[in-house]
């Protein structure tokens, strides 16, 4: 049997945080449950281990949290802030439930319309039924989720500014450290240059997650694509280099992610210099779509942002040829937990709030051929959103061999 050694760990300033935040968002209340691990946010917020049975919280908008836990599992709720109710049997479990969410009004818990945000629906199904036939009426906890775990601290901010500028200079470097090795007679490949990149991002400070993908022609058009030692490209004259480069300080750090374009030569084609423009142009114009909204006063959302580059790609010809979501949430971890820039794989109607990040990275793929993507990164500040990329690129790096 399996020992917990790990304590609840919310507090009452965490308590506080979280109450106002219902109470600003109409709420009455927030139910947390969790199966195994199976809840992650959950887990997170009470800073618990996967649990072997199965347990209920309820934070209501004013006064203590509830817990209802199994008897087995005690250890871990030794230091909880409120009262602890325990089960033993199912039917002792479903009894307490009830009880608990009597007359409890609107309760935000990790579910989604639809699967519409599969990253926050978090609750089964049975458990959902469970709770409606309670009589509560269930919201999404999807904004609650983007303020307490997506949201950046000032020291998180500098700390991916601090890993925005490494990953830029380093990305022009590659460019350079390509350029020089073909003017000395040597072949570099992608596998050379994303092991340098990984040197030069460890010897700057980027200890944590920090790697890159490097990828020429036909293989820049698999958005996922990895150079292995086994399977791997030289670069040559002519050459389109995608480099795609991320990383962060320490574990508490905010990520950078970058993805930087070049050519081996000193003009580009112009079949490719279509396609770049289509990118940057729907780079451009989600950037203006997430600023206007914010400036007007709109709810921005991922899923408007992501038309809005979709909008440029499809009308310069090349829709069916954008084939992932135009970004995704930034934190502590690289896909983080806040909204994504995405109304194509998921509807992601989470709207943007201060202090979250996110990447933005439209992207052409021409399987076979080439693909091209410019990613820069943004940060919803009290302002509104900015850039936190140096310099976003207008025109491909020209390497000149």
């Amino acid at each position: 049997m399996a020992v917990v050694e790990e304590a609840v760990s919310l507090d009452r300033s965490r308590l506080e945080e979280i109450q106002t935040a219902l109470r600003e968002l109409d709420l009455d209340g927030w139910l947390l449950y969790d199966f195994r691990g199976n809840n992650p946010v959950s887990a997170r917020l009470l800073g618990l281990p996967a649990m072997s049975r199965r347990y209920f919280v309820l934070i209501p908008s004013r006064g203590d949290p509830i817990a209802v836990t199994h008897r087995i599992e005690q250890q871990a709720w030794r230091s909880w802030i409120g009262e602890n109710r325990t089960y033993l049997s199912w039917r002792e479990l479903e009894t307490q439930v009830r009880e608990l969410l009597a007359r409890r009004g609107v309760l935000a818990m990790e579910y989604s319309v639809e699967d519409g945000v599969p990253y926050v629906d978090r609750i089964p199904a049975g458990v959902m039924e469970l709770i409606r036939s309670s009589g509560v009426m269930v919201r999404s906890s999807a904004d609650l989720v983007s303020i307490f775990y997506s949201r950046w601290s000032e020291e998180g901010l500098a700390s991916h500014e601090r890993a925005a500028s490494i990953v830029a200079e380093t990305a022009r470097a590659a460019f350079e450290q390509i350029g020089q090795a073909i003017r000395r007679g040597e072949t570099p490949t992608e596998l050379s240059i994303r092991d340098w990149i990984r040197e030069e991002f460890s010897r700057r400070g980027l200890h944590v997650g920090a790697d890159a993908i490097v990828a020429v022609n036909a293989n820049a058009a698999n958005p996922h694509y990895a150079p292995s030692a086994e399977a791997h490209a030289s670069i040559r004259a002519n050459d389109v280099v995608l480099i795609d480069l991320w990383g962060k300080e320490s574990e508490a750090a905010i990520y950078a992610d970058q993805t930087w374009m070049g050519f081996v030569g000193s003009e580009l084609p112009e079949r490719l210099r279509t396609i770049w423009e289509a990118v940057r142009d729907a780079r451009d114009a989600a950037i203006e779509r997430a600023v206007s909204g914010w400036r007007s006063g709109d709810e921005v959302t991922g899923a408007a942002i992501d038309d809005a580059a979709r909008e440029v790609i499809t009308s310069r010809g090349f829709g069916e040829q954008f084939i992932h979501r135009t970004g995704h949430s930034i934190d502590t971890e690289l896909h983080g937990s806040g909204p994504n820039i995405d109304n194509l794989e998921t509807r992601d109607t989470r709207r943007l709030i201060v202090g979250v990040g996110l990447s933005i990275e439209p992207g052409i793929y021409r399987p076979g051929e080439v693909g091209f993507r410019s990613e820069v990164d943004v940060y919803v500040s009290p302002d509104g959103p900015r850039v936190t990329t140096p310099n976003p690129q207008r025109d491909p790096f020209f390497i000149q061999p």
